[in-house]
C-alpha cells in the first residue's frame, strides 16, 4: 500500500519527523521525508502534520514544525520544504504562510477520498 511507504519513508527520515507530548500521551505529530533530488540535492516534504483536538491552540504544532525546519536546515543537502494543503483549508494555509511557505500551484484532483480533492502546493526555501 502507498500509504503505508510513506509512512516507512518518513521514519527513516527521523530527523525530520517528531511527536509531540503532553503527560506521556501522544498530542500531535509531524511526519516528514528527505527526498532525494537530481545533482546530490533534496527536498523535505511534510507528508502529515497533526494535533488532537483538545491541544490546538497551544503552540504544540508550531513547535513540530519549527523542530523538523530546523532538522532540514541542518542539512546541507536539502533546500526546500513543500507540502500539500487541501484548497479550502484556509485556517491551515494561513499557519503555513506564517512560517515563510509560499502557493506554487493548485494541483486538480489531488486527494482521492475528500472533497474538493484539489490541493494548493506550498513551499519554502531553506
Amino acid at each position: 500500500m502507498v500509504q503505508d511507504q510513506l509512512y516507512k519513508d518518513c521514519m527513516n527520515s527521523s530527523d525530520l519527523t517528531h511527536l509531540g507530548y503532553h503527560n506521556d500521551v501522544l498530542v500531535g505529530a509531524i511526519m516528514a521525508r528527505h527526498e532525494k533530488q537530481p545533482g546530490g540535492k533534496g527536498k523535505m516534504y511534510i507528508a502529515t502534520l497533526g494535533v488532537l483536538a483538545p491541544y490546538r491552540g497551544y503552540g504544540i504544532g508550531t513547535k513540530l514544525l519549527e523542530k523538523s525546519l530546523a532538522a532540514a536546515e541542518k542539512d546541507a543537502s536539502i533546500e526546500e520544504a513543500y507540502l500539500h494543503v487541501q484548497v479550502q483549508n484556509d485556517e491551515i494555509l494561513s499557519f503555513y504562510k506564517k512560517f515563510g511557505f509560499e502557493v506554487r500551484e493548485t494541483v486538480a484532483g489531488y486527494y482521492k477520498k475528500i472533497d474538493p480533492p484539489d490541493a494548493v502546493l506550498l513551499a519554502k526555501k531553506l
